[in-house]
């Protein structure tokens, strides 16, 4: 049993031996390799630090764009609302001022056409007249110089009236 007990005994397995050496390893070594693992851990903690510095800077800055960004673009609109307004009222205004000016002007030439339309009626009328005066003063001329009976004065009188449409085209020529 004696033996069975001494086997039992931690220093007899390889396993222990491996765990002292690692044990010695770390107390000679572990300083040298501790301090420069935990400068490196430090350095990497500190860029990270400053990394998310730098972000939450970015990120209020950049929300603060977004800010500005909203209240330019609510301007932006405000302005096109007015600019839109402001052009479907001078639109208005234009049409207005064109409708008034066409009605203007339809009034004046229609003005001018019944003018020149009196004009021509009057034109006409005194031609009637005076080819109705040619016509009865060549008439009477002749009745002078013949000397004609009433028969013959109808006769003429019918002539005469059958004659002026024929003294317009002469004197139109």
């Amino acid at each position: 049993m004696e033996n069975e007990a001494l086997s039992s005994a931690p220093w007899i397995h390889g396993a222990f031996w491996v765990l002292v050496a690692v044990l010695i390893f770390i107390v000679a070594f572990g300083a040298r390799i501790a301090v420069p693992l935990g400068k490196l851990l430090d350095s990497r903690a500190a860029a990270v630090r400053q990394s998310l510095d730098e972000a939450a800077q970015l990120k209020a800055e950049a929300e603060a764009m977004l800010v500005d960004a909203r209240k330019k673009r609510a301007q932006a609109l405000a302005e096109a609302k007015d600019i839109l307004a402001r052009a479907h009222e001078e639109a208005a205004r234009a049409a207005a001022e064109l409708t008034a000016e066409a009605e203007m002007r339809a009034r004046a030439r229609e003005r001018m056409a019944e003018e020149r339309i009196q004009a021509a009626q009057a034109s006409a009328i005194a031609e009637v007249r005076s080819a109705a005066v040619d016509v009865a003063i060549a008439a009477t001329v002749q009745a002078l110089r013949d000397g004609l009976t009433a028969a013959e004065d109808g006769r003429l009188v019918d002539h005469a009236i059958a004659e002026v449409p024929n003294a317009f085209t002469r004197r139109a020529a």
